[in-house]
């Protein structure tokens, strides 16, 4: 699939559905499952403490508060609660924004009857701090030459703890909890779903991030493009990549999952987000949009129709 564009590239790279589908992803380390297992037990850990005060931000249906709450290393990770005016909510979700961050709490919600924490995620948004830099092609540079301090798995550690926080505002709301990432927070969210069972469904919106071997050599833009560029520099930081694949976390997955991956994407290579999709040995549905991070025809009714499937599949949480 292509549209007309002014790439220096093509983003199908060539592949048709079929080629997609048949993507894996790549071997992992040997101590891939204990490095996050290990991860995970130290950002569960934390006492996230969230605060809470009214939001100058406003929805049509949902009280807006601002939102703080402690992650791993006492980074102070700031964003939004969104809590129904209609009724208590029956379920939680939490919400990961891509590389472009948030501004404000979205309007289109896949579900009235939620409670939205909506994090920003470390070094981004409202949770900026020097010198992390909120630039994507700087911020997704920042400690790659060190595995155990890159700034995804900081910004795993931030879901985990706003999972956290989430409970402690509402603690009977366990068993009931979905996920909802696009980009930048599909890819986090593979990570973190991989080995976090308080998340009952989670659905992934061109998930960044998967198969990093692939990603280095498929020409991209943004993010991805600073990557492959320093790697050219650096041949180490593959050895930091390969434990920050969300296609090879993606085998860990057990919940039910709902994935939309594109067939166009000049940022996020769509072999990338089908190897995630492909990864998932379980209950799986898959949404294909004809592109990501790219305006087309039609693409107001392709995210519509991709809401109401939201709406339902998050309908058993």
């Amino acid at each position: 699939m292509s549209f007309a564009h002014d790439f220096p590239f093509d983003p199908g790279y060539g592949y048709s559905l079929d080629d997609l589908l048949a993507v894996e992803p790549p071997p992992e380390p040997a101590d891939f499952v204990a490095f996050w297992r290990a991860r995970y037990d130290r950002a569960t850990a934390i006492t996230p403490n969230p605060r809470l005060r009214p939001s100058a931000d406003a929805h049509p249906r949902f009280r807006v508060y601002d939102l703080e709450y402690d992650s791993t290393g006492a980074f102070p990770i700031r964003g939004w609660l969104l809590t129904p005016t209609a009724a208590p909510p029956r379920r939680g979700f939490v919400l990961g924004h891509g590389y472009g961050g948030v501004d404000r709490p979205p309007l289109d919600l896949p579900r009235d009857d939620g409670a939205y924490l909506i994090p920003c995620f470390r070094g981004l948004s409202r949770s900026r701090r020097p010198p992390i830099s909120d630039d994507p092609s700087w911020h997704v540079l920042h400690d790659i030459d060190r595995r155990d301090q890159y700034i995804l798995g900081g910004c795993v550690d931030d879901l985990w703890t706003g999972i956290s926080a989430l409970l402690g505002l509402f603690p009977e709301l366990a068993g009931h909890l979905g996920y909802l990432g696009i980009s930048f927070g599909g890819g986090i969210g593979a990570m973190a779903l991989a080995w976090d069972h308080r998340i009952g469904r989670g659905h992934l919106n061109v998930p960044s991030f998967g198969h990093q071997p692939l990603r280095l050599t498929l020409p991209s833009v943004g993010s991805a493009a600073a990557v492959q560029r320093y790697a050219r520099t650096r041949s180490d930081v593959q050895t930091t990549l390969a434990y920050y694949d969300a296609a090879v976390a993606a085998r860990y997955i057990r919940q039910p999952m709902h994935l939309a991956a594109a067939r166009f994407d000049p940022a996020v290579a769509p072999p990338g987000q089908f190897a995630v999709y492909n990864a998932i040995r379980g209950d799986k549905r898959l949404f294909v949009l004809p592109a990501g991070h790219f305006d087309y025809p039609d693409r107001a009714r392709r995210e519509q129709n991709l809401l109401s499937q939201l709406w339902a599949f998050f309908g058993p949480l």
